[in-house]
């Protein structure tokens, strides 16, 4: 039996949904899910991101949350895209699982434990850090160069 038959295939889902649900959080603030106030969306624009990073962060200066904002979006950004890519995968999905984890923490300490159960970050936290353990990347630009599966360990 090949226990890693269908493998590939889970981690290539895993790695398309991670890589999805960073770049929905973009579009999200930046407006293009609909806008601030309706029953499904986070954030709706900018300045609401900025404004619910700052009850993240209560001590950081509106400057500081602008430029902490715009980092966290380039942050989710690039790992989407190397994500999506299959680019580095191990090292993306650790940068998702430590990322997802420091906001999650933030949530729980500023905000309530409930927050991130809402938005399901430790979901996300621990699909990253599951597929940075995953064995095997078949879908992925080293993969696809090797014609076989890559075996990162």
């Amino acid at each position: 039996m090949n226990e890693d038959k269908y493998l590939p295939y889970g981690v290539l889902f895993m790695r398309l949904a991670l890589a999805f649900t960073l770049l929905a959080a973009i579009a999200d603030k930046f407006g293009y899910w609909g806008e601030p106030g309706k029953p499904t969306i986070l954030w709706g624009d900018w300045d609401a991101y900025v404004n619910y990073l700052q009850t993240l962060v209560p001590f950081a200066s509106n400057s500081l949350a602008e430029m902490l904002a715009t980092v966290a979006t380039i942050v989710e950004g690039a790992l989407a895209l190397m994500l999506l890519v299959g680019l580095k995968v191990r090292w993306a999905a650790i940068g998702v699982g430590i990322y997802s984890l420091f906001l999650a923490l933030a949530s729980v300490v500023s905000v309530g434990v409930k927050v991130p159960f809402n938005y399901s970050l430790f979901v996300i936290c621990a699909a990253g850090f599951l597929l940075a353990c995953c064995p095997i990347y078949r879908f992925t630009t080293n993969g696809i160069k090797k014609r076989s599966t890559y075996h990162p360990y």
